[in-house]
């Protein structure tokens, strides 16, 4: 009887000891050098659509229909503290625009259970907002024969996120989805700038084709993300501190449903030692370069032999095995 209740207690155990352990840490605790590294690592799950939710889904799961496209009315402007000047229908709702989508032609790639998540803007008596430019207004016929609304040429929508008045939860989702400004462009303060490039928002995950390096991970803005090789994912620690991070900032936590097409194994928040929290993918802490100043720019790789691109698997792009 008690070799059989020691054994049964050894499974236990085994079992429990799998299912809270995670890059090197259990669940809810700290690493050997006392870092809180937050929740254990989820497994890997399927890569997102960029249409905002896992597998594409949104809600409920896949059965979920779009809705009846909605006239916008009377457009508005408002004023957001994080993105300045954002365009929004008559009701304030937020208008987006999706990256997959083209301008020139007008044309939408967003159907069935994306535009259920990411509800599409009809055309019908829509009227400019006040101080913008009417002649920017269009439609373009999507394949169900429905007319949506264009501004400057790109397809308009609302986010199904947003569920009242001036939110902007769609903007940066799957690093393809963004809040319009007035003239049809992403909403970014100080866009009106002749010259200046299109920041987003910095959440957000997405992989990006360099000529170079092959499949390589972006942040929200386009921005290369890379991996010290002086850092540890089991157990999770970092050696870029102090100065070191003048040069590479850390990327911030964000949610799953921000990321498209890269993993999210091992996709948790490290609470580093200077109280900065830093955002992880298969545990490994991840940052952007200083360095680099536009969008596609990779002048972080290989730098000291120690810092690379990272993959959309987590791998170190380039460097020796």
């Amino acid at each position: 009887m008690n070799t059989w209740r020691n054994a049964s207690l050894a499974v236990t155990a085994a079992a429990l000891l799998t299912l809270t352990t995670a890059c090197g840490q259990e669940q809810g605790g700290t690493s050997p050098n006392g870092q809180a590294v937050g929740n254990a690592a989820p497994a890997r799950q399927p890569a997102e659509s960029g249409y905002g939710s896992a597998g594409g889904g949104y809600g409920s799961g896949a059965e979920k229909e779009a809705a009846e496209p909605k006239e916008a009315g009377q457009l508005a402007v408002q004023e957001t503290k994080q993105l300045g000047k954002v365009l929004t229908d008559s009701e304030g709702f937020t208008l987006y625009r999706f990256d997959k989508d083209t301008a020139n032609p007008p044309k939408s790639n967003c159907e069935g259970e994306c535009a259920a998540i990411w509800p599409v803007v009809a055309s019908g008596s829509t009227t400019a907002a006040a101080g913008t430019d009417e002649e920017l207004l269009g439609e373009v016929t999507r394949p169900d024969g429905t007319s949506q609304l264009t501004v400057d040429g790109w397809p308009m929508y609302r986010y199904a996120k947003d569920t009242a008045p001036g939110q902007i939860n769609g903007q940066g989702v799957g690093g393809t989805w963004f809040a319009a400004a007035p003239d049809g462009k992403k909403a970014a303060k100080n866009a009106d700038s002749e010259g200046v490039a299109e920041p987003a928002d910095p959440a957000g995950l997405s992989v990006r084709k360099d000529p170079e390096l092959g499949d390589i991970v972006v942040d929200g803005r386009g921005m290369t993300v890379y991996r010290f090789t002086k850092d540890s994912a089991w157990p999770m620690k970092t050696a870029c501190t102090g100065e070191c991070l003048k040069k590479w900032p850390v990327v911030a936590p964000m949610a799953k449903n921000a990321v498209d097409g890269v993993t999210t194994k091992g996709f948790v928040t490290f609470d580093r030692p200077d109280g900065i929290k830093q955002q992880t993918i298969d545990c490994w802490p991840i940052y952007t370069f200083a360095g680099d100043k536009r969008p596609g720019d990779t002048n972080g790789q290989g730098v000291g032999g120690t810092w690379y691109a990272v993959s959309p698997d987590s791998e170190l792009v380039g460097a020796a095995k």
